[in-house]
């Protein structure tokens, strides 16, 4: 926790450096209104000693107006510190906060495929606002706080001391005593806020988890399964949130205590240093003053080096997601990935999830340039996984995946993305409108483009007959769409992509016969030209594909087209495409 407490706080201070004069103003401007905080009372002990010091109203009148005059003064000069400390903090904070958060997004979205099927979304989402919105807090009470505080401490104790040795050192030895029992209780607690912010993450994500899931939920009549999983971890969420309070409320008795005897320890110094005409009535104002002041700073001190402990320790998380290095990363110097030929080769693969399960094993293909290869195959056999390595969302074991003779480890991940064209099974779509979903293939896309790619996927059909046609939003992952229909836009959005190698996984499996035959011939423009990688099981996809290649856990079992596999008499192609396909294909 103390390596990750100085790494958040080493992040922060990192971006705060990005914006050094406003900092630097707003330090200068908090500095400035609590050093004249601490000046006025002394004027107030000058107005007091002038008020009981005997002589006639008339011939003191002046000199109180004067000091008034004076108060006044000292009083515009702290407000006008105070306006423009608040001001530039309020540009300070805010860029900051939105630096924090961009920096925390851009690292987010660098981590694997495999970091976030191992993340709640909700939990993720918590953590990157989480991160900044403890700045603010961590901000907030340095600025306001910490800062103001040790400023009338040094100031206060000077005066004191300048007014009485014993004085003096007795309220600034008290701070340190009380400061430091502050901050070793604030220590002790913090592992309990950092269990309660942990708890917190589980409980955003199962609510996050059950809320994406709410028709299984309703259809496999979980809600009462949920309601009372939910109620779990939000009791243990109720049990660590009161315990901390708890801490706090216990404290906070015993602080209030040595506060009470400090002011009365105090003033009865004072009496005594008055009997020996050390000290004058006004002295006693400027005491009260300054004891009210410290009070007021140091209760606050408490609760202050809390509240930063709580904020690091719901910084934390994110903090170990920056901490965590990305997965899969550009080695340095990586070059762009030229694709003329789209020709992609496996040599000597093996791939293991987790280093225990075995997925590939001496796996060896070569993809001519513009073929167009099936993959089909029990589950399990590593049909997905091959489509997932030419992706790299993973890394491979051991052996090379090469596209035109460069091996893709070598080369950005961006350029490698930019070349291959991805229609999954199921698409899940941003919540924009269905113009934005299909040009987030090609960002710079005209209008007629975008159509003309929804035509080609005949999706354009269902488009037009929307109240708001391309303009309709589509809701969250696409829910507002039916599968096929979010099929078609994913197939519209790889149309208009046109990248060299083109992969579809399972692409046409939420489509009905009609949909299907529909888009055949849009699918038959989308392969022109290109390097393709099927994926099905509906074998009726897959008939014309150059080459078809049967995988199972032992890995390439057959090969060819798909007449020359039917005519292997005990093939596995042969058996399955008699189960599923014989009887309505012609």
């Amino acid at each position: 926790m103390k390596q990750n407490t100085k790494l958040t706080l080493k992040i922060y201070w990192r971006h705060c450096l990005a914006y050094k004069a406003s900092g630097f103003f707003m330090v200068l401007g908090i500095i400035g209104a609590s050093v004249f905080g601490v000046i006025i009372p002394l004027y107030f002990k000058i107005f007091f000693d002038i008020l009981t010091g005997g002589r006639p109203a008339d011939l003191i009148i002046k000199e109180l107006i004067g000091v008034l005059i004076i108060i006044a003064g000292l009083e515009m000069l702290s407000w006008l510190c105070w306006r423009l400390a608040t001001f530039i903090a309020n540009h300070f904070q805010s860029r900051v906060m939105t630096d924090l958060s961009n920096d925390a997004f851009a690292y987010l979205h660098r981590h694997s495929f495999t970091f976030f099927s191992n993340n709640f979304v909700g939990s993720l989402v918590k953590k990157v606002k989480w991160f900044s919105k403890s700045f603010e807090t961590i901000a907030d009470r340095f600025c306001w706080s910490i800062l103001p505080l040790a400023v009338n401490i040094v100031m206060i104790g000077i005066v004191l001391f300048y007014r009485n040795l014993w004085l003096g050192a007795g309220i600034i030895g008290w701070v340190a005593v009380f400061l430091l029992i502050n901050w070793l209780f604030t220590r002790y607690k913090l592992k309990y806020d950092i269990l309660r912010s942990e708890a917190e993450t589980k409980t955003t994500g199962f609510l996050a988890d059950t809320i994406t899931n709410n028709i299984t939920v309703k259809l496999f009549n979980g809600y009462r399964r949920e309601v009372g999983g939910f109620a779990g971890v939000n009791e243990e969420l109720r049990r660590l949130r009161k315990f901390t309070w708890d801490l706090d409320t216990v404290f906070e008795a015993v602080q209030s205590f040595f506060m009470v005897f400090l002011e009365i320890a105090v003033l009865f110094l004072a009496i005594n240093l008055w009997q020996k005409n050390l000290l004058t009535v006004g002295d006693f104002v400027l005491i009260q003053v300054y004891l009210l002041n410290i009070f007021h700073r140091v209760w606050d001190f408490g609760r202050v080096v809390r509240h930063i402990y709580e904020a690091l320790a719901d910084a934390e998380e994110m903090t170990v997601i920056f901490k965590q290095p990305h997965e899969i990363a550009d080695i340095p110097g990586a070059k762009r990935l030229q694709v003329k030929n789209g020709a992609i080769e496996f040599k000597n693969i093996d791939f293991y999830y987790h280093q225990t399960r075995k997925v590939l094993k001496n796996f060896n293909l070569a993809i001519a340039p513009q073929e167009h290869l099936a993959l089909i195959g029990p589950s399990g056999a590593g049909k997905t996984t091959i489509v997932k390595l030419i992706l790299r969302m993973h890394e491979i074991t051991a052996g090379e995946i090469l596209i035109d003779g460069q091996n893709i480890s070598q080369v950005t991940q961006e350029s490698l993305w930019q070349n291959i064209s991805l229609v999954p099974q199921d698409p899940i779509l941003f919540h924009r409108t269905l113009k934005e979903n299909i040009r987030y293939g090609r960002p710079g896309a005209a209008e007629k483009e975008v159509i003309a790619a929804a035509k080609a996927a005949h999706c354009h059909e269902f488009i037009t007959k929307s109240v708001d046609g391309y303009q309709t939003y589509v809701g969250e992952r696409g829910i507002k769409l039916s599968g096929g229909e979010r099929q078609r836009v994913a197939i519209a959005r790889a149309i208009l992509r046109n990248a060299p190698i083109l992969v579809l996984d399972e692409a046409t499996s939420s489509l009905d016969s009609a949909s299907e035959l529909l888009i055949q011939d849009g699918l038959a423009k989308l392969m022109a030209g290109k390097t393709v990688i099927v994926i099905a099981h509906r074998l009726s996809t897959i008939r014309k594909m150059d080459r078809i290649i049967v995988i199972d856990k032992a890995g390439i079992i057959e090969a060819g087209s798909h007449q020359a596999l039917l005519e292997k008499n005990s093939g596995l192609y042969r058996r399955l495409w008699r189960l599923q396909a014989g009887g309505f294909i012609k």
